[in-house]
């Protein structure tokens, strides 16, 4: 049995429907259709890409070595521009050994240097000289030369041309002259002072008048350069200058006394003989006097006791001790003088100034004085 034929069909070259081998008219688009066109049309096809098929794991590989590519694409980029830092490989620090320190020996202290007294003086006893005499002159105590020499208690033993050994005192520093403040500073300083806190409603001139100040007074001493006051200030009243209520303008307070005067010539312990006619006293300044103040000398004779005392004025810092008051005989007289700072403070009826003293009195001095040539006595002999 033979099968039947299926008539054959064409495609529309334009819409692309199927129509009848012999049709000449498409019943879609209505376009006539010629033989040729109808047997010569086939249907159009676009172009395509290959088509590519990966699994899995393969995409993944693909895509880590796309970034890995870009990497360094960007890396190479940035190197060449210098922005990138290479890192800095840090040493590791290798294990040091530990020192062990050994402790110095510790140091002995030097011990300080003391005193080391000085050795006794050997002397030559002279004419009229006793054991009071030469202790004076080397300012130590009569019972040292007692002791040292293995004299009597009474020292009576004594014949010129013994050799006595005196011990020497512990030497001691002057005292440094003290520094002289100027006249304002020392009356300042002087001046009894009281505190006094401004209240709300003071005025200077109320705080003046309640103290009896002058108001000058008060600026002077607060440094003010106004008139003006506030709560709350601290002022010092100058009770020194209060205004009397009735009389003459008060004295201002005298200034602080001096400090101790430095003794300079004669050297501690020196003899003059009659061949020296002079003896002159000298001492270092404590600076410039005022004009009612002067040096009292106080030069007395220690051998004939407090009876001969010379008390005498000088603005000089050198004294000439009067001919007058050399001791006479041919016994050496021990002397001691000192100075002190005085301050006249009025005057006698008899015209002639008052002094008292403003100042301390400085240390003591002594000198030994001949009155004349001294007589050769013999030397007693040793008691059987």
């Amino acid at each position: 049995m033979n099968p039947q034929s299926t008539p054959s069909s064409r495609v529309c070259p334009t819409c692309g429907s199927k129509i009848g081998e012999n049709a000449t008219r498409c019943q879609v688009c209505g376009r006539n259709l010629t033989t040729t066109e109808t047997k010569s049309a086939k249907p159009l096809q676009g172009s395509r890409l290959p088509a590519v098929h990966l699994s899995l794991p393969v995409a993944i590989g693909v895509i880590v070595l796309l970034l890995a590519l870009g990497g360094v694409v960007i890396y190479s980029i940035l190197n060449g521009t210098g922005r990138v830092i290479q890192p800095t490989t840090t040493p590791t620090p290798s294990a040091s050994p530990t020192i062990t320190a050994t402790p110095l020996p510790s140091e002995t202290p030097s011990p300080m240097p003391s005193f080391t007294p000085l050795p006794p003086v050997e002397y030559a006893v002279k004419s009229g000289d006793n054991c009071s005499i030469i202790a004076a002159v080397y300012k130590v105590s009569i019972n040292s030369i007692i002791v040292l020499n293995n004299l009597p208690a009474d020292c009576s033993s004594l014949y010129i041309g013994q050799k006595l050994l005196v011990p020497q005192p512990t030497p001691t520093a002057s005292p440094l002259p003290s520094a002289t403040m100027s006249e304002a500073d020392a009356t300042e300083q002087a001046c009894d002072k009281v505190s006094y806190t401004v209240s709300e409603n003071d005025t200077i001139s109320g705080i003046a008048n309640a103290y009896r100040v002058a108001i000058d007074s008060i600026k002077i001493f607060n440094g003010l350069t106004s008139d003006t006051v506030y709560k709350g200030q601290s002022l010092d009243i100058p009770l020194c200058e209060r205004l009397p209520t009735a009389g003459p303008t008060p004295t201002p307070t005298a200034p602080p006394p001096y400090g101790a005067t430095n003794l300079l010539l004669p050297a501690d312990g020196t003899s003059f003989t009659i061949q020296n006619e002079t003896v002159t006293l000298q001492w270092a300044s404590i600076g410039e006097l005022r004009q009612n103040e002067t040096y009292m000398v106080t030069v007395m004779d220690v051998t004939d006791g407090t009876s001969r005392k010379l008390v005498d004025y000088s603005t000089d810092t050198k004294y000439i001790v009067p001919v007058t008051f050399r001791p006479a005989g041919n016994t050496p007289h021990v002397i001691r003088w000192s100075i002190t700072v005085a301050r006249q403070t009025g005057t006698t009826k008899d015209g002639n100034p008052i002094f008292e003293t403003a100042g301390s009195t400085s240390y003591e001095r002594v000198f030994t004085w001949w009155g004349g040539t001294p007589e050769s006595t013999p030397v007693p002999a040793p008691a059987q």
